[in-house]
């Protein structure tokens, strides 16, 4: 599937920007269109730049078209101010981005979610992203993927020092038998997994959530 056209939104987060810069080394992409509102300062000649205002949305939807959406938008509340703002970046945005490319004609949807994804969680968070996965499921995409990685590992443009210790405990926590599901993983493995999943639909379900253990599997059975 070469000459393929790959739209990304969170392109400026750790597993974002890892897609972008696999992304351009790939073949199989010959465009790479990026919406993001702050630019990357990457020159390359397969990479295209939208710098977009999320809260205006019609003024670009009509630029989201191509073969396949990666969705890797997050933030925390401690940045955000508030649940509601986290609430639109890490939901409204990213749903209504991925309705708009839905309705432009892309067919396949990669969307970074989380390990605690539960609808019925009491945590804000995971149940934030659960109710993303769910929604999202409904929009219409030929194929949907889903990935719910744990604590996030690599260097990051801004620093969050409550992921920092929460990585330094899953590290050592993680070796207890029962917690090995929330061992830490690089961005940069996320990303080679959505892009590996992306590239072959013909062996895989309409809908499907890779949960982390099922991350590290792909790589392997490349």
């Amino acid at each position: 599937m070469k000459d393929q056209t790959a739209i990304i939104i969170g392109a400026t987060g750790l597993v974002g920007f890892k897609i972008v810069q696999q992304l351009l080394e790939n073949k199989n992409f010959s465009t790479v269109k990026v919406f993001t509102r702050r630019s990357l300062e990457i020159d390359h000649f397969n990479l295209e730049e939208h710098l977009v205002d999320f809260d205006q949305l019609d003024h670009w939807k009509n630029e989201l078209t191509g073969d396949i959406l990666f969705s890797a938008m997050g933030t925390t509340i401690r940045k955000a101010g508030s649940k509601a703002a986290q609430y639109k970046i890490d939901y409204t945005y990213q749903y209504e981005t991925a309705q708009a490319a839905a309705n432009n004609g892309v067919k396949t949807f990669c969307l970074v979610s989380s390990a605690g994804a539960n609808p019925k969680s009491s945590v804000f968070y995971s149940k934030m992203k659960a109710e993303l996965d769910e929604a999202v499921k409904k929009i219409g995409f030929k194929h949907t993927f889903i990935f719910r990685p744990s604590i996030l590992a690599g260097n990051r443009n801004e620093s969050r020092l409550g992921e920092k210790i929460g990585l330094i405990l899953a590290r050592i926590f993680t070796n207890i038998p029962g917690l090995t599901k929330y061992r830490p993983i690089q961005g940069a493995t996320v990303a080679k997994a959505m892009i590996h999943v992306s590239e072959t639909t013909e062996i895989r379900s309409s809908f499907e959530i890779y949960t982390l253990s099922e991350i590290f599997e792909i790589l392997k059975a490349r």
